[in-house]
């Protein structure tokens, strides 16, 4: 995992407000780089000093091993909420997930620059990666 994109993604789960969440792949988009599994393997490895309960599964679902941690942040934050998760808080048991549809994230014209020069910041890096340094010059 290059290290400029792991920067990247992070960059843009730093700009999300509380109460929202997008899915691994709506990242990628916001960045028009990589896909949900580069972005799910960021927050994996990387994620831990970010809200990383704001990025997940397209189904909505909280991190395997982290559904109650993720929960409380849901809770505390006012994040759109499906299924029983007062039940799962209180005994473990019962299944719920977050609401995508109502919790996704709405960029402002701000975020939308900041990710911009995010973006254009990681294909400047990643294009002197490509180039190849041959010492010819034109």
């Amino acid at each position: 995992m290059r290290m400029e994109f792991v920067t990247a993604v992070l960059a843009v789960v730093d700009l999300m407000p509380p109460g929202v969440a997008v899915s691994y792949g709506d990242v990628a988009e916001l960045l028009g780089s990589g896909g949900p599994r580069q972005v799910g393997s960021v927050m994996s490895h990387y994620g831990s000093d970010v809200a990383w309960w704001r990025v997940l599964r397209a189904s909505g679902e909280a991190p395997p091993g982290l559904e109650m941690e993720a929960l409380r942040h849901y809770l505390d934050e006012g994040t759109p909420l499906r299924g029983a998760p007062a039940e799962y808080l209180r005994t473990g048991e019962g299944r719920w997930r977050v609401d995508l549809g109502m919790a996704r994230w709405a960029p402002t014209d701000a975020d939308f620059d900041s990710i911009d020069a995010i973006s254009e910041q990681l294909e400047r890096q990643l294009h002197k990666l490509s180039v190849p340094d041959d010492e010819m010059k034109m």
